[in-house]
């Protein structure tokens, strides 16, 4: 029995977007939405694609997600928003945030927003990403954390109170590698374990704890009650505890039980304060000074934000993207169950064009 199987994106693209629209999703949220988990696994990060579809699908199913909510702007003022996902989506509501906060940035400068109702919302570097594609400086953060419960546990302690709350900034190159940081603040994202369980595979040491804080490699750990740990010790857990009061200034907070968290956005035009075209040549005559440092022993390069992506993408646009067999079978289930086709004449031009070289 094959451990993988291979899918060039357009296919993929095309059966994710047609379960979506099966489970009644709008098509042109469906289109958002399989693009974006499509480009997190062009992009190398596995644990924010498509294996998450099956989870988004039972929560459409149950009620979670509501598949066809356009988001909407509830408060502007200057150069700041709240805009509401109305429990749609989160995919589709933070590409449309980010549009918004784009446009807005090259109005003011600097723009920033807060979303709320707002459910997951996929691989973080995505929308770092547009930002820095339209000439801005893009940061990301979602957090959540509080007394009664979380999955990070937090530095010196044994018990979850946090998420993974991760951080994503974009910056603008001039070119088609912009200087992307995207990650979150616990050793690995949640979605990591998923791809280790789907594979059968165990953790890297240090990475998580078991329900009594013994440390552990085995998945099955953090299932039963585990918890991972931050990176970096008490610096990792200071950002953590960061991205959760930047959440809180949309005023998603309870003093009472002593919880804090959300999504924020802030978009800064780099034309607003110095000339777009000089500041990227600088971007990229400092990162490639940068690369130019000579590799230590067992390194090839080296590599700055943004490059592992970049060269992920090349890899992945002309080889296929690989679904461990696990993934491959409960989308296979899902399709049987919604009555779409995964043979490859459900895949129209126009999603291989999109993702040609």
């Amino acid at each position: 029995m094959a451990t993988s199987h291979r899918f060039h994106a357009g296919h993929l693209h095309s059966i994710t977007r047609n379960l979506l629209v099966a489970a009644g999703t709008f098509h042109h949220i469906a289109d958002d939405v399989a693009e974006i988990l499509v480009k997190a696994n062009l992009s190398g990060h596995d644990s924010h694609g498509v294996l998450r579809v099956p989870t988004y699908l039972k929560s459409i199913e149950s009620g979670g997600i509501a598949p066809s909510v356009e988001p909407k702007v509830t408060l502007e003022t200057g150069n700041r928003s709240q805009i509401d996902g109305a429990n749609g989506f989160g995919h589709y509501t933070a590409r449309w945030a980010m549009k918004h906060a784009i446009l807005k940035a090259k109005e003011t400068g600097v723009y920033c927003a807060n979303l709320i109702r707002i459910g997951h919302i996929g691989r973080l570097g995505e929308y770092a990403e547009a930002a820095a594609i339209e000439g801005c400086i893009g940061l990301i953060t979602l957090g959540s954390g509080g007394k009664e419960g979380g999955r990070i546990t937090p530095f010196g302690g044994v018990g979850g109170r946090l998420g993974t709350n991760p951080i994503a900034i974009g910056v603008p190159t001039g070119d088609q590698v912009p200087f992307i940081i995207d990650m979150a603040t616990s050793v690995i994202a949640e979605g990591k374990i998923q791809v280790a369980r789907s594979m059968n595979a165990d953790l890297p040491p240090g990475t998580i704890v078991d329900q009594q804080g013994n440390p552990s490699v085995k998945t099955s750990d953090f299932y039963d009650g585990g918890f991972l740990l931050p990176f970096g010790q008490h610096k990792g857990y200071a950002i953590s505890l960061l991205t959760c009061l930047l959440g809180g200034l949309s005023g998603n907070f309870d003093v009472e039980k002593g919880r804090m968290g959300g999504t924020f956005m802030q978009v800064i035009d780099v034309n607003a304060f110095t000339p777009l075209e000089t500041y990227q040549r600088g971007v990229r005559s400092f990162l490639d000074g940068i690369k130019s440092t000579p590799p230590a022993l067992g390194f090839e390069e080296v590599l700055v934000p943004g490059d592992f992506e970049q060269s992920s993408r090349r890899q992945r646009l002309v080889h296929g993207i690989q679904l461990p067999d696990t993934i491959y079978q409960q989308i296979c289930q899902c399709a049987e169950q919604l009555n779409v086709s995964m043979d490859r004449n459900v895949v129209t031009t126009a999603d291989m064009d999109r993702y040609s070289l």
